[in-house]
């Protein structure tokens, strides 16, 4: 039960468009055994049936620029190339302190930047 609450909230996140991840990582070590590269490892196979269903929903509301998608997407494919050679490289314990800091940074500049 506990493992279908964190994939609701983290559904629920991932539709908004916020990024489920940020929901699903830290509950899965929190409240798991998991160690970070395996919760990051089921993050991102978790990712692809939310997204699907999230991006179906966003298409037919007419919430996709696809040219910009592209250019994205290709940006995302190399940096995924790159970040998951490099995750797998790294200690668990420093991709952990990483991850959170990564968090941390997103949280305060969340609060305090300001968007018109």
């Amino acid at each position: 039960m506990k493992l279908f609450i964190i994939g609701f909230f983290s559904g629920i996140v991932s539709g908004m468009g916020i990024g489920g991840g940020t929901i699903l990582i830290p509950s899965l070590i929190l409240f798991t055994e998991l160690t970070q590269k395996q919760a990051q490892g089921i993050n991102l196979i978790v990712f692809i049936p939310i997204s699907i269903v999230a991006l179906i929903i966003h298409y037919l509301n007419k919430n996709i620029e696809f040219k910009l998608a592209i250019l994205i997407i290709v940006g995302g494919v190399i940096g995924a190339l790159i970040g998951s050679s490099l995750a797998i490289k790294i200690n668990s314990n420093v991709l952990k302190k990483l991850f959170s800091i990564l968090l941390l940074c997103i949280g305060i500049g969340e609060l305090f930047i300001k968007k018109e």
